[in-house]
């Protein structure tokens, strides 16, 4: 399918389910630079519209609803991208200030919130692609639904355990684990042994016994199944 026939669908599924405000800030949002950002960026990134909003409202420190340029949402994860004008955000101080406090508050509120200059959208957009694929490689290649739900082949439980191994030098130990993780020892042996076969995790024997008190992790700490 060709971008100008997948983002009209795209368009037009968002503005049928939107109404009153939401939908007049669609209208008025969807501008010169987001239109640059989907053509020179997301397009060639990622070649689909799944889990992408645009002009996504949010809520502010002060509970007040704004609205940013793209929300992406993959599974639990939500991905801000802002596209920032010199003209626009650089001149008013107060404007400013607001702006930046209203990143550093999605921040904080667990949100990816990523800025893009408009001037490199226009002269530079190479530069800006090159970045976000490496930003996001390990979100690239997961399997992802029309809703932005992710396909995932295991566990929370798994996923949170090969994320213990890696922030541990790719070492887990079911009592360390269990006790950062607040899981039952039982339940992290359980799936350490699961990733075993799963060919996720290495059983590493102790001494002359052969007994198991640790496993290592075997994956690419990149791999699409920690998301």
């Amino acid at each position: 399918m060709s971008l100008t026939i997948e983002q009209d669908k795209w368009l037009q599924k968002h503005l049928a389910s939107r109404k009153g405000e939401r939908r007049d800030a669609l209208k008025r949002g969807h501008g010169y630079g987001n239109q640059l950002f989907i053509e020179q960026i997301w397009w060639p990134l990622m070649g689909h519209f799944n889990g992408l909003h645009p002009e996504y409202e949010v809520k502010d420190w002060r509970g007040r609803a704004y609205y940013v340029d793209f929300m992406w949402k993959l599974g639990g994860y939500r991905f801000v991208f802002e596209i920032m004008d010199y003209g626009s955000h650089g001149k008013e101080r107060s404007k400013y200030r607001m702006d930046l406090n209203r990143g550093l508050f999605l921040q904080s509120q667990g949100f990816h919130y990523i800025e893009l200059s408009l001037d490199d959208l226009k002269e530079n957009p190479m530069f800006i692609l090159n970045m976000l694929q490496s930003i996001l490689s390990s979100y690239l290649v997961v399997t992802i639904e029309q809703n932005g739900e992710i396909l995932r082949k295991f566990t929370k439980i798994e996923r949170q355990l090969m994320s213990f191994a890696i922030r541990h030098n790719r070492i887990l130990k079911p009592v360390h684990a269990a006790r950062e993780l607040e899981l039952y020892k039982a339940t992290v042996i359980k799936y350490c042994r699961i990733l075993v076969e799963k060919g996720k995790l290495r059983a590493v024997p102790s001494g002359v016994s052969g007994r198991v008190y640790q496993y290592e992790y075997i994956g690419s700490i990149q791999s699409p199944d920690l998301v």
